[in-house]
């Protein structure tokens, strides 16, 4: 038993034991001092809420104000039932007998005199009805309105942030939740509010009820008269009322102060009193009152200290906003001897490094030109990859030379070169007019090695009319920036990324990622399986059809290259329709029979397994490739070289540096519906013309081969 009872909380019983009380009390008589205790119980809670409406920063700060409404509003009816079965029951025996709170407020309050108590509670029903309660609805309603309307673009914007890589997945996620809530708070207001003008109407009733009641019961059933029983009766059931009426009037006003709150980083206090503190506000307070106390009718002991009260304000809100601001006490000097972890250690991913003569390239004063350039990069490369590229960041270094560059990938080098941050960049692209004189300072394009001139900004308009392509200093780092990690995507992709794409696909699909994490994969695994299929050229901005292979390539394997294959070889049809439609005809090379055989059953790696390709061997592939892809030309579509899965991953590294545009795949991951154009085989006979290179350059590459 013990051990069931540790498995719930006291708080998980809180709520159900309160909603069971409330009704205990509307069904079963209570007595006057369990009623006494619940009345005090009741209005410090009404005052505890609205302590809580005034300080909160922001309505979402109380997001569970209409849920604790509704609970106040139902412990208040049920006292109503309580204590009207009291006082019509006892209310002959004296005030004492329906408590001491309502003969209280019945006989203190308002004097014992029942007509004073009948206007005083009309008034308290005016004001929470009419003005309170009408007016938080009306703004409610309004409320929930926009917010409603608004949602979508806070959703489009959230979205928005999240591609250009200005929030992390965790904090876009945050935001969209916070949004939901903020929806789903403003309707339930418009809701709430309701319950109060229900409990402001129900309470009148009930007091008319009391009278009645009350005047039947004492003269019919305990012979009183008429007089006698309206004293009694009427003012119990007015002290009953007003008891009940002055907790709903506080909820009612925290109600209108939440829904008339803007959000701000105090609370409603300080909110108030700093924009009420200005020097301004309180001098034409203290003319207008005076002026109106110089009247001879007017009773000037009372306008002439309040004019000198808002007069003092002023003269001392006015020395306050002359005195100079406090001067932050100096930091401590810091301790030459203390190293910090962030002196000796870089956690950015990708650094760029510039030397001091570029440090205006990111200066805010100048526009950032480096910064914007990079967020755009880092966009492009998001969408291209299919998940959030992790943020770069921008020092500068000592140890360049001013008007040097270098881009680090993990603490790592991976270019860089130099730049004249006054003028721009006119590069070579093989469309300058031919005798073209542009004065510049020649150099090579750091991206793509094309010849370039720096040049004055003041000739750009002279370069673009020679055909030359102008960019500017951070166009450079941010086209090398691009090149470099457009073919590293592998290199940026960790636990993190692949935990944010769980995470996103958790949302719509929680089966399929709990069939893989995370038993029979771990969050490595699943990492280093994704990287593999970056790494081969593969986005995978489309998860779910990823997912659902590996799902089923488990079944298989639990080895590393052999799930990639599996993988692969699922989505078969995604990797061939990125360079040929379903429709139309896919140019595939193939290597002859005896050469596939003799690279798959060759040399190998230790290590991986994998194929090795002999150098000599290596360098006849890769040069029979480049010269059917030069000899097909620019305007052709890309070629495929369709081999054995064992040779794939082998083949695939060779052919990434020498014809980067062939793709290559296993002959299981040519779509069984996939019409293709054989248009040549490698290291075998030639086939006919035009697909092939001449008979003399085709007989010397086989011999190489052979």
């Amino acid at each position: 038993m013990n051990a069931l009872l540790s498995r719930f909380s006291i708080s998980a019983f809180a709520l159900p034991a309160g909603i069971l009380t409330l009704i205990g009390l509307m069904v079963v008589p209570t007595p006057a001092l369990v009623l006494d205790v619940f009345f005090v119980l009741n209005i410090a809670l009404s005052v505890a809420i609205l302590m809580a409406a005034m300080n909160a920063e922001k309505p979402l700060d109380f997001s569970s104000f209409p849920s604790v409404l509704l609970f106040a509003t139902l412990l208040r009816l049920s006292l109503n039932v309580a204590s009207t079965r009291v006082v019509l029951v006892h209310g002959h025996e004296g005030g004492a007998a329906a408590g001491h709170v309502i003969e209280a407020f019945g006989a203190f309050l308002v004097g014992g005199n029942f007509a004073v108590g009948l206007f005083v509670f009309m008034i308290l029903m005016i004001i929470n009805m009419v003005v309170v309660t009408k007016g938080a609805g009306r703004v409610s309603e309004v409320s929930a309105r926009f917010t409603l309307d608004a949602l979508p673009g806070k959703q489009m914007a959230i979205d928005a942030d999240l591609a250009a890589g200005l929030l992390t997945a965790d904090e876009a996620k945050a935001r969209r939740r916070e949004v939901a809530t903020e929806a789903d708070f403003y309707g339930s207001m418009d809701g709430a509010s309701k319950f109060v003008k229900g409990d402001a109407i129900a309470a009148l009733l009930i007091l008319g009820t009391n009278i009645i009641a009350g005047f039947a019961l004492g003269m019919i059933s305990h012979g009183l008269s008429a007089g006698e029983a309206a004293e009694v009766y009427v003012t119990l059931a007015v002290g009953d009322a007003l008891v009940a009426q002055v907790p709903s009037l506080l909820l009612s006003i925290a109600a209108a102060i939440i829904v008339t709150r803007v959000s701000d980083n105090r609370d409603l206090a300080g909110q108030i009193g700093g924009q009420l503190a200005n020097p301004s506000t309180w001098l034409p307070v203290a003319v207008i009152l005076g002026a109106i106390g110089a009247i001879p009718a007017m009773p000037q002991t009372i306008f002439l200290p309040a004019a000198g009260l808002a007069g003092w304000l002023w003269h001392s809100l006015s020395k306050r906003a002359a005195r100079p601001a406090p001067v932050a006490e100096a930091a401590p000097p810091p301790d030459p001897g203390r190293i910090e972890l962030a002196d000796v250690s870089d956690h950015t991913l990708v650094t760029i490094e510039l030397g001091y003569g570029l440090v205006h390239l990111v200066d805010d004063r100048r526009g950032s030109p480096l910064v914007a350039r990079i967020t755009g990069v880092r966009k492009q490369l998001s969408q291209g990859f299919g998940f959030v590229v992790p943020q770069f960041r921008v020092r500068d270094s000592l140890d360049l030379p001013p008007s040097e560059y270098r881009i680090l990938l993990g603490g790592v080098p991976i270019g860089g070169g130099v730049l004249r941050a006054d003028k721009v960049l006119a590069i070579d692209s093989g469309e300058v007019r031919t005798g073209s004189n542009l004065p510049g300072e020649p150099t090579l394009d750091p991206s793509f090695g094309c010849p370039a001139l720096w040049i004055d900004p003041a000739a750009r308009d002279l370069a673009i009319a020679e055909g030359y392509l102008t960019v500017d200093a951070s166009t450079v780092v941010a086209t090398q920036l691009n090149q470099l990690l457009g073919d590293r995507p592998q290199a940026l992709f960790g636990p993190d990324e692949m935990k944010a794409i769980l995470d996103a696909v958790k949302d719509h699909s929680a089966g399929l990622v709990d069939a893989l994490l995370p038993q029979p994969l771990s969050l490595a695994a699943l990492t280093r399986i994704f990287r593999g299929l970056l790494e081969d050229g593969l986005p995978i901005a489309h998860p779910l059809p990823i997912l659902s292979a590996l799902a089923n390539a488990v079944q298989q394997s639990h080895e590393h290259d052999r799930l990639i294959e599996l993988v692969r070889s699922e989505l078969g049809g995604m990797i061939v329709g990125r360079i040929c439609g379903p429709a139309q005809r896919l140019p595939v090379l193939t290597l002859d029979a005896q050469l596939e055989a003799a690279i798959v059953q060759g040399l190998s790696d230790p290590v991986t397994g994998q194929p090795v390709i002999e150098p000599d061997l290596a360098r006849g592939i890769g040069e029979h490739v480049a010269a059917l892809v030069g000899e097909r030309g620019a305007a052709a579509p890309p070629m495929a070289l369709v081999v054995q899965p064992r040779a794939r991953r082998a083949l695939a590294a060779l052919l990434r540096m020498r014809a980067p545009a062939v793709l290559v795949i296993s002959i299981a991951e040519l779509p069984p519906a996939q019409p293709i154009e054989v248009v040549a085989v490698i290291g075998g006979p030639a086939p006919p013309p035009p697909a092939l290179p001449p008979a003399d350059s085709t007989q010397e590459t086989e011999s190489v081969f052979a």
